[in-house]
Protein backbone atom coordinates (compact mmCIF):
# COMPACT_ATOMS: atom_id res chain seq x y z
CA UNK A 1 0.00 0.00 0.00
CA UNK A 2 1.09 3.41 -0.76
CA UNK A 3 0.05 6.40 1.62
CA UNK A 4 0.22 10.19 1.68
CA UNK A 5 -1.17 12.53 4.34
CA UNK A 6 -3.35 15.74 3.34
CA UNK A 7 -2.03 18.56 5.04
CA UNK A 8 -4.82 18.95 7.61
CA UNK A 9 -3.83 15.52 8.71
CA UNK A 10 -0.41 17.04 8.92
CA UNK A 11 -1.34 20.28 11.16
CA UNK A 12 -3.25 18.00 13.51
CA UNK A 13 -0.55 15.71 13.52
CA UNK A 14 1.61 18.29 14.95
CA UNK A 15 -0.93 19.12 18.19
CA UNK A 16 -0.36 15.70 19.13
CA UNK A 17 0.99 14.37 21.83
CA UNK A 18 4.33 12.28 21.47
CA UNK A 19 2.50 8.75 22.18
CA UNK A 20 0.07 9.37 19.84
CA UNK A 21 2.31 10.36 17.20
CA UNK A 22 4.45 7.09 18.00
CA UNK A 23 0.91 5.13 17.58
CA UNK A 24 0.03 6.60 14.50
CA UNK A 25 3.38 5.77 13.11
CA UNK A 26 2.97 1.75 14.08
CA UNK A 27 -0.31 1.75 13.02
CA UNK A 28 0.71 3.40 9.34
CA UNK A 29 3.20 0.60 9.29
CA UNK A 30 0.72 -1.54 9.83
CA UNK A 31 -1.24 -0.44 7.80
CA UNK A 32 1.05 0.02 4.47
CA UNK A 33 1.64 -4.06 5.40
CA UNK A 34 -2.09 -5.19 5.72
CA UNK A 35 -4.61 -2.59 5.15
CA UNK A 36 -7.16 -4.89 6.94
CA UNK A 37 -5.14 -6.28 9.63
CA UNK A 38 -7.75 -6.96 12.47
CA UNK A 39 -5.95 -4.70 15.07
CA UNK A 40 -6.71 -1.86 12.82
CA UNK A 41 -10.64 -1.98 12.65
CA UNK A 42 -10.67 -0.51 8.98
CA UNK A 43 -14.18 -0.20 7.92
CA UNK A 44 -15.80 2.71 5.59
CA UNK A 45 -17.58 5.76 7.43
CA UNK A 46 -21.18 7.34 6.31
CA UNK A 47 -22.39 10.82 6.93
CA UNK A 48 -19.88 13.59 6.94
CA UNK A 49 -17.09 11.31 6.13
CA UNK A 50 -18.73 9.19 3.51
CA UNK A 51 -16.41 7.38 0.91
CA UNK A 52 -13.46 7.48 3.15
CA UNK A 53 -12.78 4.83 5.67
CA UNK A 54 -11.26 4.64 9.54
CA UNK A 55 -8.89 2.87 11.34
CA UNK A 56 -7.90 2.98 15.01
CA UNK A 57 -4.62 3.69 16.24
CA UNK A 58 -5.64 3.75 19.78
CA UNK A 59 -8.19 2.86 22.11
CA UNK A 60 -10.06 6.31 21.18
CA UNK A 61 -7.92 8.01 18.65
CA UNK A 62 -8.57 7.36 14.61
CA UNK A 63 -7.09 8.11 11.64
CA UNK A 64 -9.61 8.81 8.60
CA UNK A 65 -8.04 8.30 5.08
CA UNK A 66 -9.51 8.21 1.55
CA UNK A 67 -9.08 5.44 -1.17
CA UNK A 68 -7.28 6.47 -4.60
CA UNK A 69 -7.47 3.10 -5.46
CA UNK A 70 -6.86 -0.50 -4.54
CA UNK A 71 -3.22 0.28 -3.97
CA UNK A 72 -3.26 4.03 -2.23
CA UNK A 73 -4.50 5.91 0.43
CA UNK A 74 -4.19 9.35 1.59
CA UNK A 75 -4.99 9.87 5.18
CA UNK A 76 -6.88 13.29 5.88
CA UNK A 77 -7.74 13.26 9.53
CA UNK A 78 -6.64 12.16 12.98
CA UNK A 79 -8.46 13.08 16.17
CA UNK A 80 -10.10 10.85 19.20
CA UNK A 81 -14.08 9.42 18.00
CA UNK A 82 -15.51 12.32 19.84
CA UNK A 83 -13.35 15.01 17.60
CA UNK A 84 -14.11 13.20 14.50
CA UNK A 85 -17.29 11.59 14.94
CA UNK A 86 -18.86 14.23 17.69
CA UNK A 87 -19.97 11.06 19.78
Amino acid sequence: MIVSTHRSLDKLYKKLPFEIKDAFKRRKDMFIEEPFHPLLANHPLTGEWEGSRSINITGDYRAIYAPLGEKTANFIAIGTHHQLFGS
